[in-house]
């Protein structure tokens, strides 16, 4: 998401996102770190260069596994597997249908305009489906398994790609003509989320735009603050003396449906909204620097005075939360739920532990950043829809310490506790939510290689993390093989004796991602995996009805892999354990996100995001990309048209289970 503004010439490198520069300053060892040990005292990294070619086709965890007996099963999966390439369109595994289901511009209400890229409004925007959907969740109405709520997250907007003749091109570079306050007025009517009935018929999903249960969420939509944060001085402005009602949210990424049916938004990198300097000597200057702002991607402080911190100081206090929608009630405040912490929330996958309390995993998408788990206070009522609403008020937030003998910890962040005192900065719990990454720092959790979705399979007590890369460890031995790790991995915590509630459990790595034919990159797919099965940069990830493992990635591309980024089978158990498959893979310049199975596995949901957004590298366009110069016009392939972000369902053409 590397989007310039203020003319600034334009960048698309994908392997440098713009999740903010790593602004960790612990010196507690890395995940890497931690890795590169464990497997070093192991034996696996030393001695000649065949053991490295092992490494790098061979799983570690089969390795280690070797003489041990394992349940001699195959691939769990089903499917003639997709070429990995790069080119304008999408495509699906033979037999499948990837239908478009909605797009930017499409119509949420009936009487919503037209979508008309050349005449767009901030008016028009907020009734129709907004730009860059990324999570993606399905909540059937009245048990149905042919009707329900679609919950779409709109993270952030490419301006060079939403409006023309805003670009020109200036020694072969791109340049955005600086914004507007039209301009800055659209896109923020174009983030927040959007919630709208869709029905199958006929086998084929549609929107119904009639539904009464249809909404628009922006940057503008009033929100009420809940939990220990809520009217702290720290959260009020000269707009809001209260500190309990803030306006919109921003960059909301991955997500989540909890148990309930509520939709769970997560504001992600919110640092790039804040533009102006804070007065001298103020107090939140610490504060702000551990989260990068103010970032000054957009110019939205040029017009609203909020997103300046010189003139509010204590806005970015307000945004980097997760927030639950009551999507029955299309009237209903969202809510921000400080307890859960602030940082820059990469999703919210939640899981019902044995005793009934619910556990939320989050991770905090930026390098040298941590993975969390929130466990809820009370417990899941599923007889009571309305004794569930406030769960997300009370809870314990932890963070993880990964330790080299493959145990960890889950450390709480709690006030009073260990280092977490008034003598550190911390008067209550306010304060220790407000700064959660200062918060961990001092219990010295284990800085990780941007952790991003993290599921939990409710079958087997295993959870799943995604850690798309760190391309900025600098570090270079032995023990630690994996430095400027451009391709990431996939860790699995088992939570012990299979509880969620567990303070302690275990780690393995999965799969160290990349290109196992050069053993330089030191990735761990099984040896049943086929070229176009690896990938790089694994992002969002779903665990289907079945237990199955489904991820998704950020960052593949001709350059950097040779392919687009995609949608990959990954099996967890037995002999298969590591093999990938692709299953479906998005047009150039995008990536994918928000993989969403239904519960009978008939349908998958996914979220093409900024398609278009690059080709530099690909000869089928080979130079920047832009409204009037597209590597792809993908999915109307129309000259009338831009390209357009999109939903995408997915079907067996005979009506079959997935996968």
């Amino acid at each position: 998401m590397t989007d310039m503004r203020q003319s600034q010439i334009f960048r698309t490198s994908k392997l440098e996102e713009a999740d903010g520069p790593g602004h960790n300053p612990t010196t507690s060892p890395t995940m890497g770190d931690i890795i590169a040990a464990r497997f070093s005292r192991r034996g696996f990294l030393r001695g000649s260069m065949a053991s490295a070619a092992i490494a790098a086709t061979v799983s570690p965890v089969a390795l280690l596994a070797a003489g041990e007996a394992r349940a001699a099963t195959g691939s769990v999966f089903n499917f003639p597997e997709v070429e990995a390439g790069v080119d304008a369109d999408h495509h699906v595994a033979q037999g499948y249908d990837a239908d478009v289901l909605i797009r930017w511009g499409d119509k949420v209400f009936a009487d919503a305009p037209d979508f008309d890229p050349l005449d767009q409004s901030e008016a028009a925007q907020e009734r129709q489906f907004g730009y860059n959907n990324d999570f993606v969740g399905f909540i059937p109405l009245d048990g149905a398994t042919d009707r329900g709520l679609l919950v779409v997250n709109h993270e952030y907007t490419n301006e060079h790609l939403m409006f023309p003749g805003i670009v020109t091109m200036q020694n072969g570079e791109m340049v955005v003509a600086d914004a507007t306050e039209e301009r800055a007025n659209i896109e923020m009517a174009a983030h927040g989320g959007t919630v709208i009935e869709i029905r199958r018929e006929t086998g084929k999903w549609q929107p119904v735009t009639d539904s009464p249960l249809n909404r628009r969420i922006t940057a503008k939509t009033q929100m009420e603050m809940t939990g220990p944060a809520a009217g702290h001085d720290r959260m009020k402005t000269s707009e809001d003396s209260s500190g309990r009602t803030v306006f919109g949210t921003i960059n909301n990424c991955a997500g989540g449906v909890t148990p309930w049916g509520t939709y769970i938004m997560a504001e992600e990198n919110i640092h790039g909204y804040f533009l102006g300097e804070l007065p001298e000597g103020h107090a939140e200057a610490a504060n702000y620097e551990r989260l990068g702002l103010p970032g000054a991607s957009y110019q939205w402080g040029n017009f609203h005075k909020r997103f300046d911190v010189g003139q509010e100081p204590n806005e970015p206090n307000r945004f980097g939360w997760i927030i639950e929608v009551d999507v029955m009630d299309p009237n209903s405040v969202p809510k921000k739920r400080t307890a859960m912490g602030r940082f820059k929330h990469e999703g919210a996958e939640s899981v019902v532990a044995a005793d009934g309390r619910v556990v939320f995993y989050l991770g905090d998408d930026e390098r040298f950043d941590y993975v969390y788990k929130f466990v809820t206070a009370g417990t899941y009522n599923p007889d009571d829809r309305a004794a569930n609403m406030d769960l997300l008020n009370e809870g314990t937030l932890y963070v993880a310490r990964f330790d080299e003998d493959g145990a960890m910890v889950w450390l709480p962040l709690v006030h009073g506790e260990g280092p977490l005192t008034a003598e550190n900065g911390f008067a209550s719990q306010a304060d220790v939510m407000i700064e959660t990454r200062r918060a961990a720092d001092l219990l010295e959790a284990t800085p990780m290689d941007r952790p991003e979705d993290i599921e939990p399979n409710p079958a087997s007590g295993r959870v799943y993390v995604m850690l798309t890369n760190n391309t900025r460890r600098e570090e270079a031995n032995a023990a630690n093989p994996r430095v400027e790790n451009a391709f990431g991995h996939i860790i699995e915590i088992l939570e012990t004796d299979g509880d969620f509630t567990a303070t302690e459990g275990t780690w393995e790595i999965l799969v160290k991602c990349g290109d196992p034919s050069v053993a330089e990159v030191g990735a761990t797919f099984s040896t049943e995996t086929t070229k176009n099965g690896w990938f790089g940069m694994p992002d969002n990830a779903a665990i289907d009805a079945d237990g199955r493992l489904w991820v998704s990635t950020d960052g593949n591309s001709m350059a950097d892999t040779g392919r687009t980024d995609g949608l990959w089978a990954v099996d967890t158990e037995g002999d298969a354990r590591g093999t990938s498959r692709l299953f479906y893979r998005v047009p150039v310049g995008a990536e994918l996100c928000g993989p969403c199975p239904t519960e009978d596995m008939t349908t998958f949901f996914v979220a093409v995001q900024h398609p278009g957004d690059g080709g530099d590298d690909w000869e089928g366009h080979g130079r920047p990309s832009f409204y009037e110069d597209l590597s792809t016009r993908w999915p109307d392939f129309d000259d009338a048209m831009p390209v357009r972000p999109a939903v995408v369902a997915i079907t067996r053409q005979d009506g079959g289970r997935i996968g």
